[in-house]
């Protein structure tokens, strides 16, 4: 029934919320079939473990509920702003590393863009990466953009957090020595985009950016076997937590961009606006997800309806509710 053990375990911590480290070993030992002594133990305190990150966690965001919206705006503010002049001060090389850590499809990537397009119009000295990136990858995009004035931008390459290889490449690109040295000695041979080979080693001077969907804070508390990897990078770079927990967070946020004037270049106008927000604000909770996207097809949806209320409101339940709420 259970791929795993610890899967198993997890199921079974889930029936007995309320027991204690010892009575889930007991448990263990008692349900799961073969399950050693250790095992148990091992599997009772990491689930204990996680239960209390989720506690912590469900009791911070309880304490953000009762924040107003200028508040949350105020705070939000300021957290873009930082974010914009690290960026900037990454790009120019004066910061050797920056995590920009929070949720998908508010504001992260685009700030980040900004301030890399501001400094390589050309993009002949920095790079933006998408996606999965293997350890053999990172270390030929390192060589590749390893002098001064390079910028390597990973973006929701998420997957490279999980690679005990990855981390240690990069643990070395955003070390705190005067020279930074990244070695690879596997068998693996590597050649560049030319087909010349690389070194086993070199050095390397260039500025590394992640924008990430990873809640470092909330993985570390949590504990693993990947913890350790997770607060090493946090100690190398320049961490900064947009700081959007709740679906209010969210909903002020899209408010904010959109104000800003996110919808204009859709044509849409003040009173469009309003009853785009509006409509976002009051059903926040059925839509599929809250996020700037949101926003930007509700504009595509409301000129292609041309403007008909009623047409714009079944559309985009039909389109961007959640099956249950439709």
């Amino acid at each position: 029934m259970y791929a795993t053990k610890k899967d198993h375990a997890t199921a079974l911590a889930q029936e007995f919320p309320q027991a204690t480290r010892k009575e889930l070993v007991a448990i263990f030992k008692q349900s799961i079939p073969g399950i050693s002594a250790g095992a148990a133990s091992t599997y009772a305190s990491a689930v204990r473990k996680e239960a209390q990150a989720n506690l912590n966690h469900i009791e911070a965001m309880a304490e953000r509920e009762v924040e107003s919206d200028e508040s949350i705006r105020d705070r939000l503010d300021e957290r873009f702003d930082v974010i914009e002049d690290f960026a900037a001060a990454s790009c120019r090389g004066d910061i050797r590393s920056l995590i920009v850590s929070g949720p998908a499809g508010l504001g992260k990537t685009y700030t980040v863009e900004k301030a890399r397009d501001e400094y390589d119009p050309a993009e002949t000295k920095s790079i933006m990466v998408k996606g999965m990136i293997r350890p053999t990858g990172l270390y030929l995009l390192l060589h590749e953009y390893r002098r001064k004035g390079n910028v390597i931008i990973l973006d929701d390459a998420d997957s490279i957090f999980n690679d005990v290889d990855a981390l240690n490449l990069l643990k070395a690109a955003l070390d705190t020595t005067a020279k930074r040295v990244i070695s690879w000695r596997s068998e693996t041979k590597m050649v560049d985009a030319d087909g010349e080979p690389i070194d086993k080693s070199f050095e390397f001077e260039g500025t590394v950016i992640f924008i990430s969907n990873l809640d470092f804070d909330r993985e570390i508390e949590k504990g693993g076997k990947m913890s350790e990897h997770y607060v090493a990078l946090q100690s190398r770079s320049f961490f900064i937590d947009c700081d959007m927990k709740t679906k209010r967070d969210y909903i002020v946020r899209i408010k904010q961009v959109v104000e800003g004037g996110m919808l204009r270049a859709k044509g849409i106008d003040a009173h469009a606006q309003k009853i785009i927000l509006n409509f976002i604000e009051d059903n926040s909770e059925k839509f599929r997800e809250l996020t700037l996207r949101l926003a930007l097809k509700m504009a595509d949806t409301w000129n292609m309806v041309n403007g008909d209320v009623k047409k714009f409101e079944s559309r985009c339940k039909v389109t961007m509710f959640s099956p249950k709420h439709q």
